[in-house]
């Protein structure tokens, strides 16, 4: 398990609660920076949460939120929070391409008969083949130079985006980029 998240963005607010649970009492859906961990917060009274805005969940005085409800599972994940994963995610892999671009001169494999590349949505043995003979020419070192070494294989920040998705929203045997 990888260190407690310090920070969350907020994707889904419900002033409300959620609307088949009767409870009412207000909740946020959020995604922790670090490991990506979905979580349902609860707002300190009076506060109200915007999409996307930044709030600290960390020990001591938090600002902004009174407790953390616990995990969020995939199934109660709002619309609006799902199109939120999506901005989020894409803006992550952005901000932290040298970490993702890293994967792939590191991805390793699970076992005898799959690699980590393979569960790249798009990638299967063949691209897996073809990315571990170029890195070990040299490594890459962005997203851009994947492309232009290997212009057949499918978009891999794309791809890499595709799977975080998937790893927050679905059910995975093996998870990649979350904890």
């Amino acid at each position: 398990m990888g260190e407690k998240e310090e920070y969350a963005i907020i994707l889904d607010y419900l002033p409300n609660g959620y609307p088949l649970e009767g409870k009412m009492m207000p909740i946020a859906q959020a995604i922790g920076e670090k490991n990506f961990s979905l979580l349902q917060l609860v707002p300190r009274r009076g506060i109200s949460l915007q999409l996307k805005e930044k709030v600290y969940i960390g020990e001591g005085k938090r600002d902004k939120i009174y407790y953390i409800f616990g995990r969020l599972p995939r199934e109660k994940l709002t619309e609006t929070a799902k199109s939120q994963i999506e901005e989020f995610v894409e803006k992550v892999v952005k901000d932290d391409e040298k970490k993702f671009v890293d994967f792939f001169n590191k991805a390793d494999a699970i076992n005898t008969r799959l690699h980590q590349l393979e569960l790249l949505p798009g990638f299967g043995k063949k691209h897996m083949n073809e990315v571990l003979s170029e890195r070990k020419e040299k490594e890459f070192s962005s997203f851009e130079d994947i492309k232009k070494r290997l212009p057949h294989l499918p978009d891999a920040r794309k791809a890499v985006e595709k799977r975080i998705i998937q790893e927050l929203t679905e059910m995975e045997r093996h998870n990649l980029f979350v904890e």
